[in-house]
């Protein structure tokens, strides 16, 4: 058995659904016992914990005593509903084994190396993706998330208190952030453009998650005449099919995976309806053209079906591009043939390049599928991807 096998298999269980997925919610009995592995692991290897006040996971190994900068990597334990195994886990896994290659090898870093573990990067929890590196970075409000609510009606707040988290902490941490040299994000990746075990990323689509709340009649379902509806179903039914078409056209994507019907009835015309677009695309210029073009078309629907639409940008993210001195550092490290990729996935790392150098290594992953039960990674590739994370990351911290 690997290395990797052996570590994997630790985690491979936790908020496992059989054949359904995974269900990892942020700040839920899952999550807490992925977090008590964490913790384990760090002190299993003498690493220093700690835990901030945006609940982030930090392990540090600075065997030299050196004040410099830390290199970061790390990414999140959360997950989608129903979701892959490999999708954040992946990342924090090859971390500690890494670590575990250059002790291995005798490696004593200039620089301290650091593990963390982000919070909420999916957004499945409380609809905020990147929750945790948002609260750092100080690009989210820290009152606003205090207030999130859960889709059962729980607060963040409410969420954090039963983990003995205090939500008074939340906010920007520019300390941390100044004390970062580089973080590197090892990730699954979330398609089928590796052919290789390991790849380099070099941007991430601009993308962003918009509320769409239709409001009608409600009515009986029996009694009352097809011309006399006002039905929000049928204005959210040519939302979606209206933001499939006009993806295709611009070449973008977009997707609604997510709905909410009052009174969810099957008698009952529902008087509300609530979607979630999700939407990404090459260019800032042609999201905005998606969602815009979009926006009219819905309104117009409206005014025929004779409901109201109201649609909220819950956040948003322009282009990324990685630090194009950290791609060539590991382009010279990892050889150069190593391809270079963008992906149409948000991270943390997007999220952390407005204010550090960053950058993100993929593993191959054969299936091509992600956010869902099929996605997976081979262990000889999550192997080759531990052995590429250990050698950036000592070009980073020992040069």
């Amino acid at each position: 058995m690997s290395a990797f096998t052996d570590l994997w298999h630790d985690i491979s269980d936790i908020g496992g659904t059989d054949k359904t997925g995974y269900i990892r919610f942020a700040w839920t009995a899952a999550e807490w016992e992925l977090r008590t592995w964490f913790r384990a692991q760090a002190k299993l290897r003498g690493l220093e914990y700690e835990v901030d006040g945006n609940t982030t996971l930090w392990a540090t190994w600075n065997p030299s005593g050196s004040s410099e900068t830390a290199v970061v990597t790390g990414s999140h334990f959360d997950s989608v509903p129903h979701g892959g195994a490999y999708d954040g886990p992946l990342g924090i896994v090859s971390a500690f084994l890494a670590i575990d290659r250059l002790r291995a090898q005798g490696v004593v870093p200039a620089r301290p190396i650091r593990i963390a573990a982000f919070a909420e990067e999916e957004g499945s929890r409380f609809g905020i993706a990147c929750l945790g590196s948002r609260l750092m970075t100080g690009v989210f409000d820290p009152d606003r998330a205090r207030a999130l609510t859960d889709r059962d009606g729980i607060t963040l707040a409410s969420a954090l208190e039963e983990y003995d988290f205090d939500p008074a902490r939340l906010g920007p941490d520019p300390t941390r952030l100044r004390d970062t040299h580089a973080f590197v994000e090892l990730h699954v990746e979330q398609g089928r453009a590796l052919a290789v075990p390991v790849g380099i990323g070099s941007s991430i689509w601009p993308h962003g998650r918009w509320r769409m709340d239709f409001t009608g009649e409600g009515n009986h379902a029996g009694t009352t005449l097809m011309t006399d509806r006002h039905d929000p179903m049928l204005t959210y039914a040519f939302t979606v099919l209206a933001a499939n078409k006009e993806a295709r056209v611009l070449g973008a994507h977009a997707t609604v995976g997510r709905v909410a019907v009052h009174p969810n009835a099957t008698n009952a015309i529902p008087s509300r309806v609530t979607g979630w677009l999700d939407a990404r695309a090459a260019t800032s210029e042609t999201l905005g053209t998606l969602v815009s073009s979009l926006s009219a078309k819905v309104a117009t629907r409206s005014a025929k079906d004779g409901t109201t639409v109201e649609i909220t940008a819950e956040s948003t993210t322009g282009e990324i591009g990685f630090s194009d001195a950290l791609v060539r550092r590991c382009r010279t490290t990892l050889g150069e043939r190593t391809p270079v990729l963008p992906t149409g996935a948000g991270h943390d790392a997007g999220v952390l390049s407005g204010v550090v150098p960053t950058v993100m290594l993929f593993v191959r992953n054969p299936t091509g599928v992600s956010h869902a039960p099929a996605e997976r990674a081979d262990d000889e590739d999550c192997e080759a991807g531990v052995e590429a994370l250990a050698a950036v990351l000592e070009e980073l911290a020992c040069r």
